[in-house]
């Protein structure tokens, strides 16, 4: 699939159908000895996708994901306890950005009174909406169907967002899917909606990631899987081909030069503090990220 600037899509197809791939990830930790979370919606995701047509994953990519489970379980687990310190500490806004098939709205203990804000593409969100009618959220919950390539900010404004209340905002899995130019655009919006005592949770892909020899041997690796597998490589996706492969602000620096407070982590510290480091045969496959949270002063 390539990439243009108002490209959209369903559940199934193109990025929509990357969601599907972490929530195939969330579902397989319930089968962990030890599972870092508990995601009981995952699975019901996978179920209704597969039932309007949409294929597990070929042989090749199901072990792709299983090489880089700890990794996804981990970032997984950062993110939860992201929101769960901002209730701790009064923030009971919460806005999360592309949150394709994402549940903490429904499974996390949100503090009395919280709002939660998701925004992605409105047939993701729809999606989303149709799995879980049934199901009733922990706090209130408001979906903003639109891209983030769009004016965004007035839509979570229309949907009852008030600036004037500190927000936790969380940018989860998203920034290789927006240009350099709209990852700017994306922080200086947050900046501008954000009262004194907001935070934000971001994985942040740096120069590291974007290397391009790295980037070329996660390519030759899936290949080789895709081959071990006696996968057709006819209609195969490549994730790397839905990214925009460029240079971009540091998002510690930015959000740094910006008035907030940051702390950061590595990828693979996280991954050994909650006990599931990179084994010998993942750690080429474990993303090269950095986990950002900062508190707007």
């Amino acid at each position: 699939m390539t990439r243009t600037d108002d490209d959209s899509w369903d559940i199934t197809e193109g990025v929509g159908a990357t969601a599907l791939g972490v929530a195939w990830a969330r579902a397989q930790e319930a089968n962990s000895g030890c599972p870092l979370f508990k995601d009981t919606y995952a699975q019901r995701f996978i179920d209704a996708a597969t039932a309007r047509g949409w294929q597990l994953p070929p042989s090749h990519m199901v072990e792709r994901i299983r090489a880089i489970s700890n990794y996804a379980a981990s970032r997984t687990k950062w993110f939860d306890n992201f929101f769960t310190t901002a209730g701790a500490n009064g923030v009971v806004q919460a806005v999360i950005l592309a949150a394709g098939l994402d549940a903490r709205a429904w499974r996390l203990p949100w503090a009395h009174d919280s709002v939660v804000y998701e925004i992605d593409q409105p047939k993701v969100l729809a999606f989303k909406a149709q799995t879980l009618t049934d199901d009733s959220p922990a706090a209130r919950y408001i979906a903003v169907p639109i891209d983030l390539r769009q004016d965004w900010p007035k839509a979570l404004c229309d949907a009852g967002f008030d600036t004037q209340e500190p927000t936790a905002w969380a940018a989860e899995g998203l920034l290789p899917y927006l240009p350099a130019e709209g990852q700017d655009l994306l922080f200086d919006r947050i900046h501008a909606l954000s009262a004194p005592g907001s935070r934000i949770g971001v994985e942040s892909f740096g120069n590291k990631f974007f290397d391009p020899e790295y980037l070329a041997n996660r390519r030759a690796q899936l290949r080789q899987m895709r081959e071990a597998a006696g996968d057709d490589a006819t209609d195969a996706v490549d994730v790397q081909d839905l990214w925009y492969i460029e240079d971009r602000t540091d998002v510690a620096d930015w959000l740094m030069r910006h008035g907030w407070r940051v702390s950061t982590e590595d990828a693979q510290t996280l991954m050994e503090r909650f006990g599931r480091p990179p084994t010998a045969a993942t750690e080429d496959t474990t993303p090269r990220t950095t986990f950002v949270e900062g508190v707007r002063s």
